[in-house]
């Protein structure tokens, strides 16, 4: 028997809902830029990519939180620039035979010719009053020149936030390019619930954040019911997504739910209430306003509102199950899934509702539009028992496939810079998000702890 739409969407079982929640923390002020040098390019000889050394950040004070701070930039740098694979990295192995400079002025460029470097990545991390001064240097092994630099200041205590800093800039600059390394991911996870005593209840998932990396994981909810479908905010300021709430007796119903990440408050702006539930939220491009999935007219239709609930407008009217929206990059049209033709296939409209039309015409759930200037739509396909996510080019109006049919590969969510794609997959057991890259290379694990689900990638830096 063929599982339904909102089956396959996570709209499980009921649970109860308990009263609370739970604000997350201020997050760290970002380091502050101070010195600026953009003079050159960083290029590879033969039309080949660079080869880059990244030196390492060498620590001028003792104490060890600089010690500490300055080894943790070098090595997250060192990821960060490999996740973009613009660069021919050379190996950590090959550079600790380098003696370390002690100052960004005096590298020694003839040890680094030696391993056929075109550019080197180089800094220094001091002491100053109660934070820390990051210097950086990218130099043209070439001509010893400078390509990049910059000085920092900031707090000690997210020596993180600094390597990520420094690579998307140095990306803008260097490659005239948008990089993911400020970015968050949000996902719904169980991970709490198999900490409880006693059996798991897989109903109770929390909507948690973390770097693109999966790195410093922060709870945004903390209701012990069913949290689902997370999408970010243009702004990166708001998470809307799915929960299911208290009808006054012994059930639930599902509502969006939007949570102001820097304050804690949260609104329900669809109104929803047991006859009139709301799901599958994802905002418009300019956010200002949301789409999502309602039974309010009595079955699941295609909705659009302000975000403030304001302004509502029924998009779809078909007998069939219409789910899953999601908004172009201009904010003009949007594409869902509708099983009119017996199973899932992606269809697509103008935001008026008009020119309806199949789009994709495979059994497909949870299309996700990509930004520009690649336009495209990732969506999870059926591939014998499970699903593979295949990527549609409008430019050539056809699918690829990236995922290789280990496991089930669902949920798929591009990143703001349409270069990387985070979903989930079953390959290892349970269900983990992952990212890989559009060409399908590159598949790294991004979560490893409970059962993690619908990540979205936000699209500001934090």
């Amino acid at each position: 028997m063929k599982p339904t739409l909102l089956a396959l969407v996570a709209l499980g079982a009921f649970s109860s809902l308990q009263a609370g929640g739970q604000q997350p923390a201020p997050s760290t002020p970002p380091p502050r830029p101070q010195q600026e040098i953009f003079e050159l390019k960083i290029s590879g000889s033969g039309g080949g990519p660079p080869k880059l050394a990244v030196a390492g950040f060498v620590p001028l004070s003792n104490d060890a939180e600089t010690v500490a701070a300055a080894r943790t930039i070098t090595d997250v740098l060192w990821d960060d620039i490999a996740y973009e694979r613009e660069y021919y990295m050379i190996a950590k192995d090959a550079i600790a035979t380098i003696p370390r400079h002690t100052s960004v002025n005096d590298v020694p460029l003839d040890r680094y010719k030696e391993l056929n470097a075109d550019g080197i990545v180089a800094g220094t991390v001091r002491r100053a009053g109660n934070g820390i001064v990051v210097q950086v240097r990218v130099i043209q092994v070439a001509s010893g020149q400078s390509a990049f630099g910059k000085e920092y200041t900031g707090s000690a205590g997210n020596p993180r936030r600094f390597a990520h800093t420094i690579w998307d800039e140095m990306y803008k600059q260097q490659l005239q390019g948008r990089g993911v390394a400020r970015t968050r991911l949000t996902f719904s996870s169980d991970r709490d619930a198999e900490r409880l005593k006693g059996p798991v209840n897989r109903d109770v998932q929390e909507i948690y954040l973390a770097d693109y990396d999966g790195a410093n994981p922060r709870k945004v909810t903390n209701t012990r019911t069913l949290n689902i479908t997370p999408t970010w905010s243009p702004d990166s300021q708001v998470i809307a997504y799915t929960s299911y709430r208290p009808s006054g007796g012994a059930g639930t119903f599902q509502d969006i739910v939007l949570s102001y990440i820097e304050t804690g408050a949260r609104t329900t702006p669809a109104n929803g209430d047991p006859q009139k539930q709301n799901y599958l939220p994802i905002w418009s491009p300019d956010g200002t306003k949301i789409a999502f999935t309602s039974n309010r007219d009595g079955n699941p239709e295609i909705y659009v509102m302000n975000r403030d609930g304001s302004g509502l407008r029924r998009m779809t009217t078909h007998p069939a199950i219409d789910v899953s929206p999601t908004w172009s990059p201009s904010g003009n049209q949007l594409a869902w899934v509708s099983d009119r033709t017996g199973t899932g296939r992606i269809y697509i409209m103008n935001v008026d509702g008009t020119g309806q039309r199949v789009l994709i015409n495979e059994e497909s759930y949870r299309p996700t539009w990509s930004s520009e200037p690649f336009n495209e739509i990732a969506y999870a396909a059926r591939s014998g028992p499970g699903y593979d996510i295949k990527v549609y080019s409008f430019q050539t109006g056809e699918s690829r496939r990236i995922t290789d049919g280990i496991g089930s590969n669902e949920s798929p969510a591009f990143a703001p810079n349409g270069r990387h794609i985070a979903f989930t997959s079953t390959r290892n057991g349970k269900v983990q998000v992952y990212t890989i890259a559009r060409d399908g290379n590159d598949l790294r694990q991004i979560t490893r702890e409970g059962n993690n689900k619908y990540p979205n990638w936000s699209m500001e830096p934090k």
